[in-house]
């Protein structure tokens, strides 16, 4: 068993911030290999289509939102819940939670996404498809649900390779599907004439390469976590809970988004027109790149924090949050630099189809909402690895509430304001005071619960 222990070791006896450093860089990168999944079918449908499809693509995005919940909620949810297990020493039982996480995430794929195939073009339409878009979203987004099962048993397992102390393995394999998604879709798109259809099906060839990478890993029995028969493979009532209820901040965080985006989408058509919402899809995808560079430093924050909770080394635990913190501001005051000094270039790399018209208005608007959307921008990487610390620490009540600030409970109001006293403007600036006062927030209740906590302990005890 002394082998097998040899990477959870590391967890609890190398210096916070080489660890942090460790885990994070793998999980960034493969972070944004998957982020480039987007960016790839952006650039190429900007490319080879229509501006309608740009359009199109920004129409499904919360649809992409959506799908992304029903994997967050079962591979985040059960990666803490190994993390702080395995902290704990108990390790069949983090067995069965990988078994948990293979049956559930296979399920509920199925049952969310198959299901509503039957109403696909109502649903395209109700999130703001028409005439034009409606073809091009039904293709994509089709290939995309059928293929969905794959992706999400594939994401759920590469969480928890993560969790189970191998970080750069779990780099490899989002690297490998990255390297076959950019490899493949111009033939699907290009040279087969697949179009808008070729860009989902070489997502989904890419992550089939990934989900054979991730089985190959957790067949071999001298990992802490790997297949085995038995108990495994049989559902617990505790086990299912404490997997879903950690896994639901994510969770909702991606439903709430959804709704979000339809509302700016809303807005944008009333406001601006195709073209404001072929706009806001592009931002949108710009932004979401150094997100999820965060994204990936909370994961590499994730199974510190939770393996450590579990050990008790609280002074450890609060040292990798301000670690992260740190590191993640940083990112997102890069992302802020970027976008300010260089709009035009991030922009026409995302609707650089010079022969339509259309997309010379998206590149325009574009450019100016991203200016407006960034201004708070460099806040938002510590109200992010602040959500998803409370999630690592098993404080699921503590980050739905400032998920749901961010997105909800603040932006909303905003966005029923603020367009109404500057116009297509007041969009974009919703989103940025949002941002601005859903990190105030953050901060306030990171300080109440470090205060009245025994993570309170001082940081500088730990090695």
């Amino acid at each position: 068993m002394k082998a097998k222990e040899e990477t959870l070791l590391e967890l609890e006896k190398k210096p916070v911030r080489r660890l942090l450093f460790e885990y994070s860089l793998p999980a960034v990168v493969g972070m944004v290999a998957m982020s480039l999944y987007n960016a790839v079918d952006s650039v190429y449908v900007g490319a080879w289509c229509s501006a309608a499809c740009i359009t199109a693509m920004a129409l499904i995005f919360p649809l992409m939102n959506l799908t992304a919940a029903i994997g967050t909620l079962v591979g985040l949810g059960g990666a803490a819940t190994a993390s702080i297990t395995l902290g704990l020493q108990e390790y069949d039982k983090a067995r069965r939670v990988l078994g948990h996480c293979v049956l559930l995430g296979a399920g509920l794929s199925i049952l969310c996404c198959w299901i509503p195939l039957f109403w696909l073009d109502e649903i395209l339409i109700a999130f703001g498809a028409d005439a034009e878009t409606l073809e091009p979203s039904r293709d994509f987004m089709l290939v995309m649900a059928l293929g969905y099962p794959i992706f999400c048993t594939f994401l759920n397992l590469n969480h928890l390779v993560r969790a189970s102390g191998y970080p750069h393995k779990a780099m490899v394999s989002l690297l490998i599907s990255m390297a076959v998604n950019v490899g493949v879709a111009p033939i699907y798109m290009k040279v087969l004439g697949w179009g808008m259809a070729g860009a989902a099906a070489a997502t989904i060839t890419a992550q089939t390469v990934g989900l054979v990478w991730v089985l190959i890993h957790f067949r071999n029995r001298q990992h802490v976590l790997h297949f085995c028969r038995g108990d495994m493979w049989k559902l617990n009532g505790s086990i299912v809970r404490r997997i879903l209820t950690v896994g639901l901040p994510p969770c909702l965080l991606n439903l709430v988004a959804c709704g979000v985006v339809v509302f700016f989408n809303m807005l944008f058509m009333q406001h601006i027109g195709p073209a404001g919402v072929g706009a806001y899809g592009v931002v949108n995808r710009i932004m979401f790149m150094f997100v999820m560079v965060v994204l990936g430093i909370t994961q590499g924050m994730q199974p510190i924090a939770g393996y450590n909770l579990g050990l008790g080394e609280y002074g450890r635990v609060r040292r990798v949050l301000y670690l992260a913190m740190m590191v993640a501001s940083c990112v997102t005051l890069s992302g802020f630099i970027l976008v300010q000094l260089f709009p035009h270039a991030c922009v026409y790399l995302f609707a650089m189809n010079d022969a339509d018209p259309n997309a010379a208005r998206i590149i325009d608007a574009a450019e100016r909402g991203i200016r407006l959307i960034s201004i708070a921008f460099p806040l938002v990487g510590s109200q992010i690895v602040i959500g998803h610390f409370f999630q690592a620490i098993g404080r699921p009540a503590m980050s739905i509430f400032l998920n749901l600030t961010r997105q909800l409970i603040i932006l909303v109001p905003l966005l029923c304001v603020l367009p109404n006293l500057w116009g297509a403007d007041g969009i974009w600036l919703s989103q940025t005071c949002a941002d601005a006062l859903s990190a105030a927030v953050g901060f306030i209740v990171l300080y109440l619960f470090l205060r009245h906590n025994h993570l309170s302990k001082s940081v500088f005890s730990s090695k």
